[in-house]
Parts: C-alpha cells; sequence; structure tokens
C-alpha cells in the first residue's frame, strides 16, 4: 500500500461559488463523478500489477473498447465531433433569459470532456447551483471488478492517492475513499488511514463476491468506520459488471436490474442483521440508485421480521425499516415515486444529487430539475433533500443563514 502523502497542492482554485442557480438553498450534490487522468492507477501503484490495470484497446475495426478483469469489454461511444457541443458554448446561449436551454441526450455523451478536477469543474457547479459535491470515480468504478482482492486492495488504495492530490483539502469537493471488502485487514488499514488524510466517506461496492454484508467477519470494517465517524456508501452497479444483459432491451434491462438494483441487498442485510445494534453510530447511503423502491423495501423487511418471526434471527431491537430511518440514507436525481411516497421513507434520509457530468443526471439543469419534484414540499423539506442532509452525513460546513430548517 502506498505511503500516506504530503498535503497536496491543488489543480483547482478553493474560491467561494458564484452561483447561477439555486441561490435559495445550500445545495450539496450527494452524487458526481470526476474523470480521472489516463494514469490514475499506473502512476500510483506497485510495478507488478500494472499489465493488469484497466485499459483502452483499439479492435481492428478501429472501435475503442474499455477493458479490465472481471468484466467483458465495453465499446465506447463517443460524440462525433460535428455534433459535439462544448459547454462555453451552451451556457453562453442563456444570456439574459431564465429559460435554460436544454439537453439532447439523444446525441450520446456531448459534454464527454466535461467533469475533470480543473477549474472548469467549479464554473460547471456554479453555473448549476451547486455549493459542495460529494466526488465518486469513473474510471475508478472497476476497483472491485477482478476476482482477485489483492488487486482490487492495490487499485482503491492508488485511486485514493491521486483523490488526495486532486481534492485534497478543498472546502467544495469531497471524493470518495475507495475500499476493497474483500480483505478485510486491509481495508481497515485503508479506512484509517483514509480519516487521517480528512476523508469525508467511504465507498464499497454493494455486492462482494462471495460474502454478504450481514455477516460478522464484517464486523472490523464496521467497527473501523464507527470510530473514524466515516459513512460507508454503496453506489449502483459497482461490484458486478452492470452491462450483463445484452440483445433487445438491453440497455434498460441493464439500468434497472444490474445497476440501479443492486443497493437493495446491502440495504436490507445491514437493516435485518443486528449490525446497527452493535455498531449504533454506523451510517450508509446508496448512491444513484433512486429512491422510489425504498417505501416497498422497508414495508417488506417489517412484513417479513413479522411473518417469519419463529426464524428470523437475531432478535432485533428495532423494525429493519426504524434502522433505515436511523441510519440510512439513498440520493436520487429526479424520481418522481420517491417524492409521492415520501412520508413512508422520511425527509431526513434523502439525499439528492446531479450526477455531474454524466448525461442521465441533471446536470446542467439542475434547478429545473429540483422545481419538478419539490413543488409541494416546503421550503424547508426541499433545503433539507438539496443539501442540509448531505451536510450532516459527510460532516460539511454549512454557512450559518442556510441552517434554517435543519433538524
Amino acid at each position: 500500500m502506498a505511503a500516506v502523502l504530503d498535503p497536496p497542492s491543488k489543480t483547482a482554485p478553493d474560491v467561494a461559488p458564484d452561483k447561477s442557480a439555486l441561490k435559495d438553498y445550500f445545495v450539496v450534490s450527494a452524487d458526481g463523478h470526476v474523470n480521472e487522468p489516463l494514469d490514475v492507477w499506473s502512476a500510483r501503484i506497485e510495478p507488478r500489477f500494472r499489465d493488469r490495470l484497466p485499459h483502452v484497446k483499439v479492435d481492428e475495426r478501429g472501435r475503442k473498447w474499455f477493458v479490465a478483469e472481471g468484466i467483458r469489454p465495453s465499446m465506447i461511444r463517443e460524440a462525433p465531433r460535428d455534433e459535439s457541443v462544448a459547454v462555453s458554448a451552451f451556457i453562453e446561449t442563456v444570456g439574459d433569459s431564465s429559460e435554460r436551454p436544454a439537453l439532447d441526450k439523444t446525441k450520446g455523451a456531448m459534454f464527454q470532456n466535461q467533469g475533470g478536477f480543473g477549474v472548469d469543474r467549479y464554473r460547471d457547479m456554479d453555473y448549476d447551483g451547486i455549493d459542495a459535491e460529494i466526488v465518486f470515480p469513473n474510471k475508478g468504478l472497476t476497483n472491485w471488478q477482478s476476482p482477485d482482492p489483492e488487486l482490487n486492495v492495490a487499485m482503491c488504495a492508488a485511486w485514493n492517492d491521486w483523490a488526495f492530490e486532486a481534492f485534497g483539502g478543498h472546502s467544495r469537493s469531497f471524493p470518495a475513499a475507495c475500499v476493497a471488502p474483500a480483505d478485510i485487514p486491509a481495508a481497515v488499514k485503508e479506512i484509517e488511514r483514509s480519516a487521517d488524510r480528512g476523508f469525508k466517506f467511504v465507498m464499497m461496492p454493494p455486492l462482494v463476491k462471495g460474502a454478504s454484508y450481514n455477516q460478522p467477519v464484517f464486523d472490523p470494517i464496521w467497527d473501523s468506520l464507527s470510530q473514524t465517524g466515516l459513512p460507508v456508501t454503496f453506489h449502483a452497479g459497482t461490484g458486478k459488471d452492470p452491462r450483463t444483459a445484452s440483445g433487445d432491451g438491453g440497455a434498460i434491462i441493464n439500468y434497472v436490474v444490474h445497476a440501479m438494483n443492486t443497493v437493495l441487498e446491502p440495504t436490507v442485510q445491514l437493516c435485518s442483521s443486528g449490525v446497527f445494534d452493535r455498531f449504533p453510530k454506523l451510517n450508509f447511503a446508496t448512491i444513484e440508485a433512486g429512491a422510489g423502491w425504498l417505501p416497498y423495501a422497508l414495508w417488506a423487511m417489517d412484513h417479513g421480521q413479522d411473518c417469519f418471526a419463529f426464524w428470523v434471527s437475531p432478535q432485533l431491537k428495532y423494525k429493519p425499516s426504524e434502522y433505515f430511518r436511523m441510519h440510512g440514507h439513498a440520493s436520487f436525481e429526479t424520481d418522481p415515486v420517491g417524492i409521492e411516497l415520501l412520508a413512508r421513507i422520511g425527509v431526513e434520509n434523502l439525499l439528492w444529487g446531479n450526477d455531474y457530468p454524466h448525461v442521465e443526471g441533471s446536470w446542467p439543469n439542475s434547478e429545473k430539475a429540483i422545481k419538478s419534484w419539490s413543488k409541494d414540499l416546503t421550503h424547508e423539506d426541499t433545503a433539507k433533500i438539496v443539501g442540509l442532509n448531505a451536510a450532516r452525513l459527510f460532516n460539511i460546513p454549512v454557512p450559518a443563514p442556510a441552517t434554517a430548517g435543519r433538524a
């Protein structure tokens, strides 16, 4: 594992936001992504791993493929040069109009060059009304794909080294500390190292090959997270190949079943197994999987506890749904189902994120997206969902005027 680095020299200016939107709220995007440099692992990992790292391969027809251990190759689709739109041109079209232009998602990743870690990132945040952000990997979403735990550990540590170099000490961007749970002693060591460096939270895959989070073997991880005060996040579609289906409907099947649905399992595992009785300071969040699935999942856990009481073990102090409301959170971008059933979830348990710079997210029109689902909510509840809940979970300082309505 790499040694702890010296304090970083940031690549982007740490300046106060000059927001163009959402000025009535302190906004924390709980789901952003960063386009890491190509050498994010190779420049920081032991040489013996370098020929096993994810890479781009060009076939005999000139097509580009993303290749990584543990998943099938994925063809890279780039927006045609004559259709790609520069963000600067997009922003300039607004002028004095309050109506922002729509993003034509049929043209693919038209902002595929966005999501870096320089000054343009903060211009994009200001344009979208974001005060602070929780940053997840792009390339680093493959940190856990290899069946080899040793490679997972090495890739996570290298990614964390890069994230510390790029964002360490920043007041607006807070990157994940990636942790490989397949090697529990190494995971504990990385959690402690990350806490010492000032990381705000840990990211682990929703699914662990050959294991599940309800097993007591993971207690050292929960204990370390409790001791350091770092919440753990489970980002949809990590820990397994999210592109499992092919053929007709493959893209939709992969999105609903093999990506978003993956976070259901760790949620039920943690809330039904007594983990929170043993570790009452532990908190978690599901990321980029919406919230509309939660009302049924919470009801089903409680119903299962009642129906199968003879077989249920251990005996819990609270209902599984109550553990979620005390310890769990779920992030969404635009989810009318989750908002319509908000009373069954709890306003304190929802986080919002714009998924910058991904095409399925709400950036660069987050103000419009938030208005679409918050029109029947109070200002106080909207403020919690779009920023104050995330600030509390991730320990992000909130300017005093923005704390109104905070629980």
